[in-house]
């Protein structure tokens, strides 16, 4: 213990001449005789500490000691002080720290008591080891915290936004590359073949009456079919021929539009809102 600075000494002793405070930048040297302290002002003091934990462990800090070697007789008594100021303001919470003050006084009697000699080979048991324990835990706890404290916090650092977002979001179909026209209209020709024969003859075929079939067509199905419905093989590969150009006319009119749900995937004929009643003309 004598090699060891007490808590009193760690902390120079203010010099005689400084004052007090400072009041519209003049020197304070004596305080007030009128000087009213509120009661409530200790409260200030009671609250700076979450326990006599945080207590002990600002009195050590304050000093400037060495947890694992600490001081009992200074630090009891700084100690004490501090706990005779909260029992006059409040016993309730005054309890834990009159429990923390019974271990300090248990521990400073235990190490004044005179030591026997010890067996070589064996180490006393130092009393002051329990609350050296406590003492670094509760350090490690409030390092933890804090460091948690330092972490962004929502509605304290930063706000939740909510944006809504749309789900039933209209669904673009690909358009229709002349490819794919061009391979579905070999597929109707590959079929057309199959139930061809061989006749001659002289037939006039009209464009714009096909024109006018295949608008026909498309209003008494809805305004909607499948390319290869519009189609009959059977009809021989002349009428189909005119047939598909007359498809063609039609979309180049903007009386029909042609849709692909993806690529590869079926082509599909639609009536636009263009197409009227014309195809009836015709």
């Amino acid at each position: 213990m004598n090699a060891i600075a007490s808590i009193d000494e760690a902390t120079p002793p203010p010099a005689a001449a400084s004052p007090l405070a400072r009041i519209y930048g003049q020197p304070l040297t004596q305080l007030p005789l009128d000087l009213y302290i509120p009661p409530d002002a200790m409260a200030v003091m009671l609250d700076a500490f979450e326990g006599p934990l945080d207590l002990l462990l600002y009195l050590i800090r304050r000093a400037n000691v060495n947890v694992l070697d600490i001081p009992m007789a200074p630090l009891t008594e700084q100690y004490l002080v501090y706990v005779d100021a909260m029992r006059s303001q409040n016993l309730e919470l005054a309890a834990d720290y009159l429990v923390m003050a019974a271990m300090l006084i248990e521990i400073k009697s235990r190490m004044l008591l005179p030591r026997p000699k010890e067996v070589v080979g064996d180490e006393a048991e130092d009393p002051r080891a329990e609350l050296v324990r406590r003492l670094i835990e509760y350090e490690q706890m409030k390092l933890a915290a804090h460091a948690v404290n330092d972490l962004p916090q929502a509605e304290r650092d930063f706000e939740w936004v909510e944006a809504w977002v749309e789900k039933a979001l209209l669904r673009r179909l690909p358009d229709v590359h002349p490819q794919d026209l061009q391979n579905a209209w070999r597929g109707i020709l590959r079929q057309a073949r199959l139930h061809t024969h061989h006749l001659v003859q002289r037939e006039e075929l009209s464009v714009r009456e096909h024109m006018g079939q295949i608008l026909r067509h498309l209003r008494d199905a809805g305004g909607f079919v499948e390319f290869g419905e519009l189609f009959d093989p059977t009809q021989g590969a002349p009428v189909l021929v005119v047939h598909f150009l007359a498809l063609l006319e039609l979309a180049r009119e903007h009386l029909l539009e042609m849709t692909q749900v993806e690529e590869f995937a079926p082509i599909y004929l639609r009536l636009t809102d263009d197409s009227g009643n014309r195809g009836d003309s015709r």
